[in-house]
This record gives structure tokens, C-alpha cells and sequence, in this order.
């Protein structure tokens, strides 16, 4: 099937994206889009482009595999936004535009005219997306934020490290977060869009997606006046939930409800008394006696090789899985007999093994086409606009 074929089966086909966007959040958000079959033209700095292409040079000059990851689909429009010409080509292009998505330093879209309150007086139809650290408001509207900042700032870093010291997760989860919110909150306006024939404006910041993912943890807070601990690879609400040591490697179990404590006591460590025991037998007591209840664990498990210990927690229809290094994740036999991965085609010919698209609706097909080099699309994209111009497309 061809890429115009494959597109046009896709539920954002025929939806025109302008993006003024770097690093990560915004660029991932658009990403989805693009996936969904929209046509996403990323405007980047003349020369050197988006800063993200030189994050690594995993997939060449210009060409991190950050950026692989969040541009592929889209078109590169290379302008110097200082010149006002540039600025001329911008506003052409929001005339038939759906959906305007920026995360431009704080105050930088409003010194160029491209706030959403402005251009959606000039085009009431427009759907705008702000990505910032904080917001627009507050006392911390003017600060920059990636995302180890705002992990520390949202209270990832509190939850995540071992008792004497946090640490960042390994993952953008800020970025993540944020991309995913503004993609999903993109679905909702144009929803709306269809109730009430008129754009809306989104605001989503990298502190609130955040604080969102952390919200069980601030309720606990809340309610209870206490902090949990940090427990490193282990959970610090649940008991027995994490990384245990067995006699040849380690095993990572996850106890989640009573039935599965008791088959655990009965069949995989062989202690039916743990589970009637008044210390043991509910998940609050098992955290409130961890210090007795866990070093026990260890020492049933550490008699142990990971086969048997695999092969009881089985039998017992009890939670686990092994902490795979990223080449075994590459290989992992779930993603590879689920075709997880698949095969793109970069501009100067090499392939590239990619993760297809995560959306679970039944027949999408994928689209499959790659990150672009910087103002790759320049003359594509001036010469539709010049026609868009000739037919008299002023506005949606």
C-alpha cells in the first residue's frame, strides 16, 4: 500500500499541523498526530534546526535518536523568525491550518504576534496548544524547564532512589507526560471543533502532567502527614512488591492483592503460616513489618536458582518478570512476535528498525514515514502555499 493510501485510512488525514517546537514534549505530541495521518510542518532554525537532532549521532549527522523517535512523519520548514518575511510565511500558512502547537521559550510567541488569543481572532477556527514548564501564569511562568527540572520540581525525584538519596527516572517522564496530555487534549478540541464550529486554545504544562502522575503519592501525603520512603527497587506502598535476590540472579515480583499473598506463602515460598500471621496478613501490616518480612523472603529465595523460583511463582498464578538490559528489550520475544518494531526508510537510503505506533485501534496502518532533514520540505511547502494562494484558501 502506498504512503498516500496508508494516510488516507488514518482518522487525522487531511489535517494541516504548523509547529513551532524543540526538544521533546511538543515534538512528540505532533509526532502522534503525524502517526494519525496528519500533515505536520515543523518549522525549525534555519542551519541547525531543532536542537534534539544533536542530543546523539546515534542515526547520523543531524540525526539523534531522540529525534528519530520524535519526528518521523513530518516536514521540515526552515526559517529565520526574525526576519519578517519569515513571520509573512507563517501567518500564510495558519490560514489553513487546524492546529497550531508550540513550546517556544516563555514570552517568545507573544513577541512574534503568534499567541493563541491573537491568531485566533484572526482565524476562529484554529486550535492552538502552548507546552510550557509551569504555565502562563503564576510566579513561575518565566523560568525554562526540561525535564529533570521539572522531576525534581513535580516530586519524582522524592519518590524515586534508595532511603539515603533520589534520583531522576531514566525516562523523560515530564516530556512524556506533557506530549501526552496536549495530544490527547488536541482530540478534544477537535471534537468540540465539530460541536461548535470554532477553535479552542490548550494550555498544558510539564509541572501539571507531572504532578498528575504523582498524585497518589501527594494524596498519601495529604491525608496522612507522611512521606513514604524511598525504597530503590522496590515499591514503598506495597509488600512484597520489587527486585528480590535469588541464588543466581534476582527476580521482580509484584504481590498485589491478598489471594496472591496467600498462593505466594503456600506455593512459592512455603510458609503458609506468613499468611495468617497478624504481622503479614494485610499489605499495610507487611509494610509496617517490611524490616522482619523481607530479609525472610531473601533468604527462602536466596536457596533458590531463578528457574525453580520462576517456575513456583507460575504455579501459583503470582505476578513476576526479569529486569531485561535494553539489547534484550530490543529482542524481547513479546515485542518481536507482536511485530512491535518496524522498518523505516531514511532519506539517504539506510533503514532504521523503529517502534511502530502505540495506538491499539484495530487496522490502523502505520505510517512509516521518516524524520526530516532540516528545511527538507522548504521549497515542497512554499510551493503549496503559493497555490494555496492562487485558488483563494484564505482561511479555514
Amino acid at each position: 500500500m502506498s504512503t498516500e493510501a496508508k494516510i488516507g485510512r488514518l482518522p487525522l488525514a487531511g489535517l494541516k499541523v504548523l509547529t513551532l517546537e524543540m526538544a521533546i514534549a511538543a515534538p512528540l505530541c505532533t509526532r502522534y498526530l503525524a502517526d494519525m495521518g496528519a500533515n505536520v510542518i515543523k518549522v525549525e532554525r534555519e542551519g541547525s534546526g531543532d536542537f534534539a537532532r544533536q542530543y546523539d549521532s546515534a542515526a547520523g549527522k543531524n540525526m539523534s535518536s531522540w529525534f528519530v523517535w520524535a519526528n518521523r512523519g513530518k516536514r521540515s520548514l526552515a526559517l529565520d523568525l526574525k526576519q519578517t518575511s519569515s513571520l509573512q510565511i507563517i501567518y500564510k500558512l495558519l490560514a489553513s491550518t487546524d492546529i497550531f502547537v508550540q513550546n517556544m521559550a516563555p514570552g517568545a510567541v507573544e513577541r512574534l504576534g503568534l499567541d493563541s488569543e491573537s491568531l485566533r481572532k484572526l482565524y476562529p477556527r484554529l486550535i492552538t496548544c502552548s507546552i510550557s514548564g509551569y504555565g502562563s501564569s503564576g510566579p513561575y511562568r518565566d523560568r525554562k524547564a526540561y525535564d529533570l527540572l521539572l522531576q525534581g520540581e513535580a516530586g519524582v525525584f522524592a519518590l524515586t532512589g534508595t532511603p539515603e538519596d533520589t534520583m531522576k527516572a531514566g525516562i523523560s517522564v515530564s516530556d512524556i507526560a506533557a506530549a501526552i496530555y496536549s495530544f490527547s487534549s488536541i482530540l478534544l478540541a477537535l471534537r468540540q471543533r465539530d460541536f461548535t464550529g470554532e477553535g479552542s486554545h490548550i494550555e498544558t504544562s510539564l509541572l501539571a502532567s507531572t504532578v498528575e502522575w504523582v498524585a497518589p503519592y501527594l494524596y498519601y501525603n495529604m491525608y496522612t502527614g507522611q512521606t513514604p520512603r524511598r525504597t530503590a527497587q522496590r515499591h514503598n506502598l506495597i509488600v512484597p512488591y520489587g527486585l528480590y535476590p535469588v541464588k543466581n540472579g534476582k527476580v521482580n515480583l509484584a504481590v498485589q492483592n491478598e489471594d496472591q499473598w496467600r498462593r505466594l506463602c503456600l506455593t512459592v515460598l512455603e510458609r503458609p503460616e506468613f499468611a495468617t500471621d497478624p504481622r503479614f496478613d494485610s499489605n499495610h501490616q507487611r509494610v509496617a513489618h517490611r524490616h522482619e518480612l523481607e530479609p525472610e523472603i531473601e533468604r527462602i529465595f536466596g536457596e533458590l536458582d531463578i528457574d525453580e523460583v520462576e517456575k513456583r511463582l507460575d504455579r501459583a498464578d503470582v505476578p513476576f518478570g526479569r529486569v531485561s538490559e535494553l539489547g534484550e528489550v530490543v529482542n524481547h520475544p513479546q515485542l518481536r512476535a507482536t511485530g512491535r518494531f518496524v522498518e523505516l526508510e531514511m532519506e539517504d537510503g539506510t533503514r532504521l528498525e523503529v517502534l511502530a505506533h502505540p495506538f491499539g485501534l484495530q487496522g490502523l496502518p502505520q505510517r512509516l514515514d521518516p524524520p526530516p532533514t532540516v528545511g527538507q520540505h522548504n521549497a515542497e511547502i512554499l510551493a503549496e502555499l503559493q497555490e494555496q494562494e492562487k485558488s483563494g484558501k484564505a482561511s479555514l
